[in-house]
Protein backbone atom coordinates (compact mmCIF):
# COMPACT_ATOMS: atom_id res chain seq x y z
CA UNK A 1 0.00 0.00 0.00
CA UNK A 2 0.99 3.82 -0.74
CA UNK A 3 1.54 6.54 1.93
CA UNK A 4 -1.64 8.02 0.97
CA UNK A 5 -3.34 4.80 1.32
CA UNK A 6 -2.42 3.76 4.80
CA UNK A 7 -3.05 7.59 5.58
CA UNK A 8 -6.56 7.28 4.23
CA UNK A 9 -7.40 4.04 6.39
CA UNK A 10 -5.96 5.98 9.53
CA UNK A 11 -7.99 9.13 9.10
CA UNK A 12 -11.32 6.87 8.28
CA UNK A 13 -10.49 5.00 11.40
CA UNK A 14 -10.28 8.17 13.45
CA UNK A 15 -13.11 10.05 11.72
CA UNK A 16 -15.46 6.29 13.24
CA UNK A 17 -13.96 7.17 16.77
CA UNK A 18 -14.20 10.96 16.36
CA UNK A 19 -15.11 12.81 19.34
CA UNK A 20 -15.94 16.53 19.27
CA UNK A 21 -15.21 19.32 21.72
CA UNK A 22 -17.16 22.59 22.33
CA UNK A 23 -14.05 24.44 20.91
CA UNK A 24 -15.11 25.75 17.36
CA UNK A 25 -12.68 26.89 14.27
CA UNK A 26 -14.14 31.00 12.99
CA UNK A 27 -16.21 28.97 10.71
CA UNK A 28 -18.27 27.25 13.35
CA UNK A 29 -16.55 23.78 12.41
CA UNK A 30 -15.99 22.10 15.70
CA UNK A 31 -12.60 20.73 16.39
CA UNK A 32 -12.42 16.96 17.54
CA UNK A 33 -10.06 14.17 18.53
CA UNK A 34 -9.83 10.43 18.48
CA UNK A 35 -8.34 7.72 21.22
CA UNK A 36 -5.45 6.70 19.18
CA UNK A 37 -3.55 3.66 20.55
CA UNK A 38 -0.19 5.31 21.58
CA UNK A 39 -2.66 7.80 23.38
CA UNK A 40 -3.83 4.90 25.33
CA UNK A 41 -0.15 4.17 26.77
CA UNK A 42 0.99 7.21 27.19
CA UNK A 43 -2.07 7.86 29.48
CA UNK A 44 -1.49 4.89 31.32
CA UNK A 45 2.42 5.62 31.60
CA UNK A 46 1.18 9.58 32.96
CA UNK A 47 -1.66 8.12 35.18
CA UNK A 48 1.48 5.08 36.60
CA UNK A 49 3.77 8.30 37.60
CA UNK A 50 1.78 11.43 38.07
CA UNK A 51 -0.83 10.88 40.00
CA UNK A 52 -2.71 9.02 42.84
CA UNK A 53 -0.27 8.05 45.58
CA UNK A 54 2.57 6.93 43.82
CA UNK A 55 5.41 8.02 45.69
CA UNK A 56 8.30 10.28 44.87
CA UNK A 57 11.77 8.18 44.24
CA UNK A 58 13.26 7.04 48.00
CA UNK A 59 15.81 9.77 48.83
CA UNK A 60 12.76 12.03 48.51
CA UNK A 61 9.62 10.67 50.18
CA UNK A 62 11.22 8.67 52.55
CA UNK A 63 14.59 10.39 53.52
CA UNK A 64 14.73 12.33 56.72
CA UNK A 65 14.57 15.65 55.32
CA UNK A 66 11.53 14.96 53.07
CA UNK A 67 9.68 18.11 53.46
CA UNK A 68 13.26 20.31 52.51
CA UNK A 69 14.29 18.44 49.99
CA UNK A 70 10.88 18.44 48.32
CA UNK A 71 10.69 22.26 48.68
CA UNK A 72 13.80 22.54 47.08
CA UNK A 73 12.92 20.23 43.88
CA UNK A 74 9.79 22.39 43.91
CA UNK A 75 10.92 25.80 43.32
CA UNK A 76 13.76 24.04 41.36
CA UNK A 77 10.99 23.25 38.70
CA UNK A 78 9.32 26.50 39.15
CA UNK A 79 12.47 28.59 38.27
CA UNK A 80 12.97 26.55 34.93
CA UNK A 81 9.14 26.79 33.96
CA UNK A 82 9.40 30.26 34.73
CA UNK A 83 12.54 30.28 32.63
CA UNK A 84 11.67 28.54 29.39
CA UNK A 85 8.41 29.10 29.04
CA UNK A 86 10.11 32.77 28.94
CA UNK A 87 13.06 31.50 26.52
CA UNK A 88 9.78 29.94 24.14
CA UNK A 89 8.18 33.28 23.45
CA UNK A 90 11.94 34.97 23.31
CA UNK A 91 13.11 36.18 26.34
CA UNK A 92 16.63 37.06 25.65
CA UNK A 93 18.39 36.07 28.53
CA UNK A 94 20.47 33.31 29.00
CA UNK A 95 19.47 30.45 31.64
CA UNK A 96 22.02 31.08 34.37
CA UNK A 97 21.28 34.75 34.45
CA UNK A 98 17.84 33.84 34.81
CA UNK A 99 18.24 31.55 37.56
CA UNK A 100 20.77 33.64 39.26
CA UNK A 101 17.59 36.52 38.56
CA UNK A 102 15.35 34.32 40.85
CA UNK A 103 17.24 33.74 43.04
CA UNK A 104 18.79 37.00 43.97
CA UNK A 105 15.50 38.58 44.31
CA UNK A 106 16.57 41.92 42.35
CA UNK A 107 14.53 44.01 40.74
CA UNK A 108 13.92 42.87 36.55
CA UNK A 109 15.95 45.28 34.45
CA UNK A 110 14.10 44.27 30.99
CA UNK A 111 11.16 43.18 29.63
CA UNK A 112 12.92 39.44 29.08
CA UNK A 113 13.45 39.49 32.96
CA UNK A 114 10.20 40.92 33.24
CA UNK A 115 8.94 38.08 31.69
CA UNK A 116 11.09 35.34 33.88
CA UNK A 117 9.96 36.44 37.36
CA UNK A 118 6.31 36.79 36.44
CA UNK A 119 6.09 33.50 35.01
CA UNK A 120 8.09 32.35 38.62
CA UNK A 121 5.24 34.27 40.81
CA UNK A 122 2.25 33.19 38.50
CA UNK A 123 3.47 29.41 38.64
CA UNK A 124 3.37 29.59 42.94
CA UNK A 125 0.16 31.54 42.40
CA UNK A 126 -1.53 28.30 40.15
CA UNK A 127 -1.05 25.88 43.14
CA UNK A 128 -2.74 28.16 45.24
CA UNK A 129 -5.72 28.32 42.94
CA UNK A 130 -5.93 24.87 41.57
CA UNK A 131 -9.14 24.12 43.49
CA UNK A 132 -10.75 27.08 42.45
CA UNK A 133 -13.36 26.33 39.20
CA UNK A 134 -12.19 28.47 35.84
CA UNK A 135 -13.26 31.45 35.23
CA UNK A 136 -12.82 33.94 32.76
CA UNK A 137 -11.95 36.58 35.28
CA UNK A 138 -9.49 33.98 36.63
CA UNK A 139 -7.85 33.62 33.14
CA UNK A 140 -8.21 37.61 33.01
CA UNK A 141 -6.16 37.49 36.61
CA UNK A 142 -3.46 34.96 35.40
CA UNK A 143 -2.70 37.08 32.30
CA UNK A 144 -2.32 40.02 34.72
CA UNK A 145 0.40 38.44 36.01
CA UNK A 146 2.26 36.78 33.37
CA UNK A 147 1.89 40.00 31.61
CA UNK A 148 2.34 42.91 34.25
CA UNK A 149 4.89 45.63 33.03
CA UNK A 150 6.23 42.90 30.09
CA UNK A 151 3.98 43.66 26.95
CA UNK A 152 4.65 46.81 24.49
CA UNK A 153 1.18 47.78 25.35
CA UNK A 154 0.82 47.82 29.24
CA UNK A 155 -2.91 48.63 29.34
CA UNK A 156 -3.14 45.30 27.65
CA UNK A 157 -2.21 43.33 30.95
CA UNK A 158 -4.93 41.22 32.15
CA UNK A 159 -8.09 42.14 28.84
CA UNK A 160 -9.19 40.69 26.14
CA UNK A 161 -7.52 42.56 22.93
CA UNK A 162 -10.26 44.71 20.87
CA UNK A 163 -11.42 44.77 17.51
CA UNK A 164 -8.95 48.06 16.62
CA UNK A 165 -5.98 45.37 17.48
CA UNK A 166 -5.42 42.93 14.61
CA UNK A 167 -3.46 40.21 15.62
CA UNK A 168 -1.96 37.49 13.53
CA UNK A 169 0.49 34.35 14.23
CA UNK A 170 3.71 34.02 12.14
CA UNK A 171 7.09 34.31 11.92
CA UNK A 172 10.03 36.78 11.59
CA UNK A 173 10.17 36.46 7.59
CA UNK A 174 6.08 37.89 7.58
CA UNK A 175 4.41 34.68 6.62
CA UNK A 176 1.70 34.29 8.66
CA UNK A 177 0.14 30.77 10.19
CA UNK A 178 -2.45 31.56 11.91
CA UNK A 179 -5.01 34.46 12.29
CA UNK A 180 -7.32 33.87 15.40
CA UNK A 181 -10.81 34.82 15.72
CA UNK A 182 -12.59 38.16 15.95
CA UNK A 183 -12.18 40.49 18.70
CA UNK A 184 -16.07 40.49 18.80
CA UNK A 185 -16.66 36.75 19.55
CA UNK A 186 -13.70 36.16 22.28
CA UNK A 187 -16.15 36.92 25.37
CA UNK A 188 -18.13 34.16 24.43
CA UNK A 189 -15.70 31.71 23.32
CA UNK A 190 -13.47 32.39 26.92
CA UNK A 191 -17.06 31.89 28.60
CA UNK A 192 -17.36 28.71 26.70
CA UNK A 193 -13.84 27.06 27.75
CA UNK A 194 -14.08 28.01 31.37
CA UNK A 195 -17.32 25.93 30.89
CA UNK A 196 -15.80 22.96 28.86
CA UNK A 197 -12.19 23.01 31.99
CA UNK A 198 -14.51 23.08 34.29
CA UNK A 199 -16.72 20.05 32.87
CA UNK A 200 -16.43 16.52 34.42
CA UNK A 201 -18.51 15.14 31.38
CA UNK A 202 -18.19 15.40 27.43
CA UNK A 203 -20.31 12.91 26.32
CA UNK A 204 -19.06 10.44 28.61
CA UNK A 205 -15.50 10.35 30.46
CA UNK A 206 -12.83 12.72 29.36
CA UNK A 207 -9.25 12.25 30.92
CA UNK A 208 -7.86 14.89 32.75
CA UNK A 209 -4.83 14.98 30.75
CA UNK A 210 -6.16 15.20 27.48
CA UNK A 211 -8.90 18.06 28.52
CA UNK A 212 -5.69 20.11 29.97
CA UNK A 213 -4.53 19.75 26.95
CA UNK A 214 -7.05 21.07 24.63
CA UNK A 215 -7.21 23.56 27.61
CA UNK A 216 -3.95 24.55 26.10
CA UNK A 217 -4.81 24.77 22.66
CA UNK A 218 -7.86 26.23 23.08
CA UNK A 219 -6.68 29.56 24.47
CA UNK A 220 -3.52 29.59 22.10
CA UNK A 221 -6.15 28.91 18.85
CA UNK A 222 -8.30 32.07 20.32
CA UNK A 223 -5.34 34.11 20.96
CA UNK A 224 -7.31 36.18 23.17
CA UNK A 225 -4.60 38.38 24.28
CA UNK A 226 -2.44 41.40 22.54
CA UNK A 227 0.68 39.24 23.85
CA UNK A 228 1.46 36.18 26.79
CA UNK A 229 -1.04 34.21 24.81
CA UNK A 230 1.63 31.03 24.86
CA UNK A 231 2.41 31.66 28.26
CA UNK A 232 -0.85 31.79 29.33
CA UNK A 233 -1.91 28.81 27.54
CA UNK A 234 0.64 27.18 29.42
CA UNK A 235 -0.18 28.10 32.67
CA UNK A 236 -3.62 26.80 32.56
CA UNK A 237 -2.27 23.73 30.80
CA UNK A 238 -0.58 23.18 34.59
CA UNK A 239 -3.41 24.39 36.75
CA UNK A 240 -5.89 21.92 34.82
CA UNK A 241 -3.21 19.14 35.70
CA UNK A 242 -2.88 20.20 39.67
CA UNK A 243 -6.81 20.70 39.91
CA UNK A 244 -6.88 16.45 38.06
CA UNK A 245 -4.74 15.57 40.47
CA UNK A 246 -1.96 15.18 38.64
CA UNK A 247 0.41 16.42 41.58
CA UNK A 248 3.73 15.44 40.38
CA UNK A 249 3.60 18.39 38.21
CA UNK A 250 4.41 20.48 40.92
CA UNK A 251 8.15 19.12 40.22
CA UNK A 252 7.73 19.03 36.18
CA UNK A 253 8.38 21.99 33.78
CA UNK A 254 7.18 21.10 30.34
CA UNK A 255 8.46 23.97 28.32
CA UNK A 256 11.57 22.23 28.53
CA UNK A 257 10.68 19.47 26.17
CA UNK A 258 9.07 21.98 24.07
CA UNK A 259 12.02 24.26 24.22
CA UNK A 260 14.34 21.49 23.04
CA UNK A 261 12.14 21.43 19.39
CA UNK A 262 9.87 24.28 19.32
CA UNK A 263 9.53 23.91 15.46
CA UNK A 264 7.43 20.77 16.75
CA UNK A 265 5.38 22.53 19.36
CA UNK A 266 4.17 25.02 16.35
CA UNK A 267 4.18 22.61 13.76
CA UNK A 268 1.08 20.55 15.66
CA UNK A 269 -0.77 23.58 15.99
CA UNK A 270 -0.87 24.53 12.45
CA UNK A 271 -1.56 19.98 11.68
CA UNK A 272 -4.53 20.38 13.61
CA UNK A 273 -6.13 23.59 12.02
CA UNK A 274 -5.44 22.70 8.71
CA UNK A 275 -6.30 18.85 8.63
CA UNK A 276 -9.83 18.72 9.49
CA UNK A 277 -9.96 20.61 12.81
CA UNK A 278 -8.05 17.31 13.82
CA UNK A 279 -6.74 17.50 17.72
CA UNK A 280 -4.89 14.11 17.58
CA UNK A 281 -1.65 16.15 16.20
CA UNK A 282 -1.36 18.51 19.41
CA UNK A 283 -2.59 15.77 22.15
CA UNK A 284 0.33 13.49 20.83
CA UNK A 285 2.98 16.45 20.67
CA UNK A 286 1.69 17.12 24.24
CA UNK A 287 1.59 13.82 25.26
CA UNK A 288 5.23 12.94 24.34
CA UNK A 289 6.57 15.96 25.80
CA UNK A 290 4.86 15.20 28.85
CA UNK A 291 6.51 11.68 29.01
CA UNK A 292 9.60 13.28 28.39
CA UNK A 293 9.18 15.54 31.21
CA UNK A 294 8.61 12.63 33.72
CA UNK A 295 11.59 10.97 32.45
CA UNK A 296 13.56 14.12 32.65
CA UNK A 297 12.70 14.28 36.23
CA UNK A 298 12.70 10.81 37.40
CA UNK A 299 16.73 10.78 35.52
CA UNK A 300 17.28 14.04 37.12
CA UNK A 301 16.48 12.48 40.18
CA UNK A 302 17.90 9.02 39.99
CA UNK A 303 21.59 11.43 39.06
CA UNK A 304 20.92 13.31 42.40
CA UNK A 305 20.37 10.20 44.22
CA UNK A 306 23.41 8.76 43.66
CA UNK A 307 25.31 12.36 44.28
CA UNK A 308 23.47 13.13 47.62
CA UNK A 309 24.00 9.70 48.56
CA UNK A 310 28.30 10.10 48.60
CA UNK A 311 27.75 13.79 49.53
CA UNK A 312 25.63 13.30 52.16
CA UNK A 313 27.62 10.26 53.73
CA UNK A 314 30.86 12.63 53.97
CA UNK A 315 28.12 15.88 55.55
CA UNK A 316 26.64 13.40 57.83
CA UNK A 317 29.87 12.96 60.07
CA UNK A 318 29.34 17.44 60.65
CA UNK A 319 27.01 17.14 63.40
CA UNK A 320 26.74 20.62 63.71
CA UNK A 321 25.00 21.35 60.09
CA UNK A 322 21.48 21.64 59.31
CA UNK A 323 19.86 20.36 56.19
CA UNK A 324 19.83 23.56 55.14
CA UNK A 325 23.55 24.20 55.38
CA UNK A 326 24.13 20.44 54.17
CA UNK A 327 22.53 21.77 50.98
CA UNK A 328 24.23 24.65 49.81
CA UNK A 329 27.29 22.39 50.75
CA UNK A 330 26.54 19.67 48.75
CA UNK A 331 25.61 22.37 45.72
CA UNK A 332 28.83 24.27 46.46
CA UNK A 333 31.14 21.45 46.00
CA UNK A 334 29.30 20.51 42.28
CA UNK A 335 29.83 24.80 41.73
CA UNK A 336 33.28 25.12 43.57
CA UNK A 337 34.51 27.67 40.49
CA UNK A 338 31.29 29.98 40.36
CA UNK A 339 29.17 28.88 43.70
CA UNK A 340 27.91 32.09 45.46
CA UNK A 341 24.93 32.57 47.47
CA UNK A 342 23.00 36.01 49.08
CA UNK A 343 20.89 35.86 52.65
CA UNK A 344 17.87 36.51 50.02
CA UNK A 345 19.14 33.20 47.18
CA UNK A 346 19.23 30.86 50.39
CA UNK A 347 15.93 32.06 52.02
CA UNK A 348 14.37 31.80 48.40
CA UNK A 349 15.70 28.55 47.70
CA UNK A 350 14.64 26.99 50.79
CA UNK A 351 11.11 29.17 51.79
CA UNK A 352 12.51 30.15 55.17
CA UNK A 353 12.60 33.40 56.75
CA UNK A 354 15.35 35.94 56.66
CA UNK A 355 16.78 35.62 60.23
CA UNK A 356 17.32 31.66 59.27
CA UNK A 357 18.81 32.64 56.69
CA UNK A 358 21.30 34.93 57.56
CA UNK A 359 22.00 32.31 60.69
CA UNK A 360 22.69 29.34 58.52
CA UNK A 361 25.05 31.54 56.16
CA UNK A 362 26.96 33.09 58.90
CA UNK A 363 27.24 30.47 61.21
CA UNK A 364 29.18 28.64 57.73
CA UNK A 365 31.52 31.62 57.65
CA UNK A 366 32.24 31.31 60.71
CA UNK A 367 33.42 27.45 60.51
CA UNK A 368 35.50 28.92 57.42
CA UNK A 369 33.51 26.64 54.32
CA UNK A 370 31.97 29.77 53.24
CA UNK A 371 34.01 33.66 52.88
CA UNK A 372 31.95 36.77 51.95
CA UNK A 373 32.67 39.95 50.41
CA UNK A 374 30.11 43.43 49.41
CA UNK A 375 29.06 43.28 45.98
CA UNK A 376 27.46 46.41 45.38
CA UNK A 377 24.63 45.99 48.06
CA UNK A 378 24.42 42.84 48.64
CA UNK A 379 26.62 40.53 51.06
CA UNK A 380 27.76 37.70 48.84
CA UNK A 381 29.35 34.54 49.92
CA UNK A 382 31.39 31.89 48.12
CA UNK A 383 33.07 28.26 49.10
CA UNK A 384 36.48 28.63 50.29
CA UNK A 385 39.45 26.53 47.50
CA UNK A 386 39.83 22.92 48.23
CA UNK A 387 36.58 22.96 49.89
CA UNK A 388 36.27 19.03 50.14
CA UNK A 389 39.17 19.28 51.60
CA UNK A 390 38.25 22.14 54.37
CA UNK A 391 35.40 19.83 55.31
CA UNK A 392 37.29 16.47 56.05
CA UNK A 393 39.47 18.44 58.63
CA UNK A 394 36.49 20.12 60.30
CA UNK A 395 35.44 18.45 63.41
CA UNK A 396 32.17 16.40 63.71
CA UNK A 397 30.86 17.91 66.80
Amino acid sequence: MSREEWWLLAKTARQSARQPVPLKDKKGTEFSFSLAPEMFEALHHIDQRCAGNIAMPDHVSKSAGNSSIQTRYKITTLMEEAVTSSLLEGAAVTREKARDLLRSGRRPRDKGERMIVNNYITMQHLQKIKDRPLTPELVLEIHAMISRDALDKPDAAGRLRRSDEHIEVGDDEDNVFHVPPAATQLQERLAAMCDFANSQQLQGYLHPVIRAVILHFWLAYDHPFVDGNGRTARALFYWAMLRGGFWLFEFISISQSLLRSPEDYYRAFLLTESDDNDLNYFIIHQMRCIEESIQNLHDYLARKSSEVRIQQENLRQTAWLNHRQRALLSHALENSTNGHYTFDSHQRSHGISAMTARSDLLALEKRGVLTSRIEGRQRVFHPVDNLESVLRQLPQA
